[in-house]
Protein backbone atom coordinates (compact mmCIF):
# COMPACT_ATOMS: atom_id res chain seq x y z
CA UNK A 1 0.00 0.00 0.00
CA UNK A 2 1.18 3.48 -0.67
CA UNK A 3 0.05 7.16 1.07
CA UNK A 4 -2.19 8.93 -0.63
CA UNK A 5 -2.72 6.71 -3.91
CA UNK A 6 -6.14 5.24 -4.42
CA UNK A 7 -5.68 1.67 -4.23
CA UNK A 8 -7.90 1.35 -6.90
CA UNK A 9 -4.91 1.92 -8.97
CA UNK A 10 -3.20 -1.16 -9.91
CA UNK A 11 0.76 -1.68 -10.28
CA UNK A 12 0.17 -2.41 -14.01
CA UNK A 13 -2.29 0.59 -13.86
CA UNK A 14 0.09 3.02 -11.75
CA UNK A 15 3.41 2.01 -14.13
CA UNK A 16 1.81 2.81 -17.14
CA UNK A 17 0.49 5.94 -16.02
CA UNK A 18 4.42 6.90 -14.85
CA UNK A 19 5.63 5.67 -18.09
CA UNK A 20 3.18 8.13 -20.19
CA UNK A 21 4.44 11.03 -21.50
CA UNK A 22 3.18 14.68 -21.95
CA UNK A 23 0.37 13.91 -24.94
CA UNK A 24 0.22 10.35 -24.22
CA UNK A 25 -3.60 9.31 -24.10
CA UNK A 26 -5.32 6.20 -22.19
CA UNK A 27 -8.30 5.20 -22.93
CA UNK A 28 -10.77 4.24 -19.84
CA UNK A 29 -13.43 1.88 -21.36
CA UNK A 30 -16.06 0.30 -20.66
CA UNK A 31 -17.13 -3.66 -20.91
CA UNK A 32 -18.43 -3.03 -24.49
CA UNK A 33 -15.21 -1.53 -25.47
CA UNK A 34 -12.93 -3.24 -28.02
CA UNK A 35 -9.79 -3.03 -25.62
CA UNK A 36 -8.07 -6.15 -26.04
CA UNK A 37 -8.50 -5.81 -30.23
CA UNK A 38 -6.99 -2.07 -30.60
CA UNK A 39 -3.45 -3.41 -30.69
CA UNK A 40 -2.33 -1.31 -27.40
CA UNK A 41 -1.81 -2.75 -24.11
CA UNK A 42 -4.92 -3.50 -22.24
CA UNK A 43 -5.28 -3.59 -18.72
CA UNK A 44 -8.17 -5.32 -17.00
CA UNK A 45 -10.06 -3.54 -13.86
CA UNK A 46 -13.66 -5.54 -14.38
CA UNK A 47 -14.89 -4.92 -10.84
CA UNK A 48 -14.28 -0.98 -11.33
CA UNK A 49 -16.68 1.67 -13.28
CA UNK A 50 -15.38 3.73 -15.67
CA UNK A 51 -15.99 6.44 -13.40
CA UNK A 52 -14.59 4.99 -10.19
CA UNK A 53 -10.78 4.18 -12.24
CA UNK A 54 -11.52 8.12 -13.65
CA UNK A 55 -11.78 9.74 -10.66
CA UNK A 56 -8.75 7.78 -9.34
CA UNK A 57 -6.05 7.99 -12.80
CA UNK A 58 -7.17 12.02 -12.50
CA UNK A 59 -5.62 11.90 -8.79
CA UNK A 60 -2.21 11.27 -9.79
CA UNK A 61 -2.24 12.23 -13.63
CA UNK A 62 -2.31 16.02 -14.90
CA UNK A 63 -4.83 16.79 -18.18
CA UNK A 64 -3.24 18.54 -20.87
CA UNK A 65 -3.98 22.00 -20.90
CA UNK A 66 -1.89 22.67 -23.99
CA UNK A 67 -5.03 21.20 -26.21
CA UNK A 68 -8.67 22.31 -26.41
CA UNK A 69 -9.81 18.67 -25.92
CA UNK A 70 -7.79 16.81 -23.68
CA UNK A 71 -10.89 14.68 -22.55
CA UNK A 72 -13.05 12.90 -25.26
CA UNK A 73 -15.62 10.60 -25.06
CA UNK A 74 -17.94 8.68 -28.06
CA UNK A 75 -20.85 10.51 -29.60
CA UNK A 76 -24.15 8.58 -29.36
CA UNK A 77 -24.79 7.08 -32.74
CA UNK A 78 -27.16 8.68 -34.75
CA UNK A 79 -27.56 11.51 -32.28
CA UNK A 80 -24.34 13.05 -30.88
CA UNK A 81 -25.43 15.80 -29.35
CA UNK A 82 -26.76 13.62 -26.73
CA UNK A 83 -25.65 13.80 -23.20
CA UNK A 84 -25.56 9.72 -22.06
CA UNK A 85 -25.58 9.53 -18.26
CA UNK A 86 -21.85 8.30 -18.06
CA UNK A 87 -20.41 11.18 -20.10
CA UNK A 88 -22.24 13.69 -17.52
CA UNK A 89 -20.98 11.72 -14.31
CA UNK A 90 -17.58 12.22 -16.08
CA UNK A 91 -17.82 15.96 -16.86
CA UNK A 92 -18.99 16.53 -12.92
CA UNK A 93 -15.85 14.13 -11.84
CA UNK A 94 -12.99 16.47 -14.58
CA UNK A 95 -14.61 19.63 -12.67
CA UNK A 96 -13.97 18.01 -9.02
CA UNK A 97 -11.00 16.10 -9.39
CA UNK A 98 -8.94 17.34 -12.73
CA UNK A 99 -5.88 20.13 -11.99
CA UNK A 100 -6.74 21.60 -15.03
CA UNK A 101 -10.76 21.05 -15.70
CA UNK A 102 -11.75 21.04 -19.26
CA UNK A 103 -15.01 20.44 -21.04
CA UNK A 104 -15.57 16.59 -22.10
CA UNK A 105 -16.01 16.96 -26.36
CA UNK A 106 -17.24 14.25 -28.17
CA UNK A 107 -15.49 11.66 -30.95
CA UNK A 108 -17.64 9.96 -33.74
CA UNK A 109 -17.90 6.55 -32.92
CA UNK A 110 -15.10 5.33 -35.33
CA UNK A 111 -13.34 7.93 -35.30
CA UNK A 112 -12.95 7.35 -31.47
CA UNK A 113 -12.16 3.69 -32.09
CA UNK A 114 -9.28 5.03 -34.72
CA UNK A 115 -7.71 7.68 -31.50
CA UNK A 116 -7.89 4.79 -29.07
CA UNK A 117 -6.05 2.63 -31.34
CA UNK A 118 -3.38 5.60 -30.67
CA UNK A 119 -3.38 5.11 -27.31
CA UNK A 120 -0.70 4.48 -24.96
CA UNK A 121 -2.60 1.79 -23.24
CA UNK A 122 -6.51 0.89 -22.54
CA UNK A 123 -8.04 0.35 -19.43
CA UNK A 124 -11.14 -1.87 -20.06
CA UNK A 125 -13.45 -2.02 -16.65
CA UNK A 126 -16.89 -3.87 -16.08
CA UNK A 127 -18.37 -0.47 -16.99
CA UNK A 128 -21.94 -1.46 -17.61
CA UNK A 129 -23.55 2.01 -18.95
CA UNK A 130 -23.63 2.22 -22.50
CA UNK A 131 -21.18 5.15 -23.99
CA UNK A 132 -19.02 4.91 -21.23
CA UNK A 133 -15.72 5.27 -22.62
CA UNK A 134 -13.09 8.13 -22.30
CA UNK A 135 -9.96 9.23 -23.09
CA UNK A 136 -7.65 11.21 -21.58
CA UNK A 137 -4.56 13.69 -22.80
CA UNK A 138 -1.82 13.43 -20.49
CA UNK A 139 -0.44 16.98 -19.58
CA UNK A 140 2.62 18.08 -17.74
CA UNK A 141 3.37 18.33 -14.09
CA UNK A 142 5.07 22.13 -13.82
Amino acid sequence: MLRDIDPILSPELLHTLRAMGHGDEIVIADANFPGTSTGTLCIRADGSSVSEILRAVLSVMPLDNFVPDPALTMQVVGDPDAVPEAVADFQQIINETADNPAVVQGLERFAFYDRAATAFAVVQTGERRLYGNIILKKGVIG
